[in-house]
Parts: C-alpha cells; sequence; structure tokens
C-alpha cells in the first residue's frame, strides 16, 4: 500500500474545513431538541415538587 501525499493549499484546506464540520441546521436542530428536553425536565421536576407538598400536607394533616 503506497500513500501519495500532496501539498495542499490554503482554498483546499479551507474547503476542507467546512466539508468537516456539520451543518448549521442541524446543530440548530439539536439545540433546539436540547431545549425542548430541559424544559420537559423542568416541568417534571416541578410536577414532583408539587406532587411530594401534597404528600407532606395530607400526612401532616392526618398526624
Amino acid at each position: 500500500m503506497t500513500t501519495c501525499l500532496t501539498p495542499v493549499t490554503r482554498s483546499q484546506s479551507a474547503s476542507s474545513d467546512l466539508k468537516s464540520s456539520p451543518p448549521i441546521p442541524y446543530q440548530v436542530a439539536v439545540q433546539v431538541k436540547y431545549l425542548h428536553l430541559e424544559a420537559e425536565i423542568e416541568s417534571l421536576l416541578y410536577q414532583l415538587q408539587n406532587l411530594n407538598k401534597q404528600r407532606l400536607a395530607t400526612t401532616s394533616a392526618d398526624t
């Protein structure tokens, strides 16, 4: 197996850098998905805190 190395010009290097980076819409889509998941986690945490408060109120009312 023979490897042939050729010099890379500045324009070839720049275009190869653009090809290796993911496209911008993909990054935006990932960020949007992350924000939705973060909001869902916060909502679930809020619900859990409310359930715990209700349970504590019910437990203290029973005693």
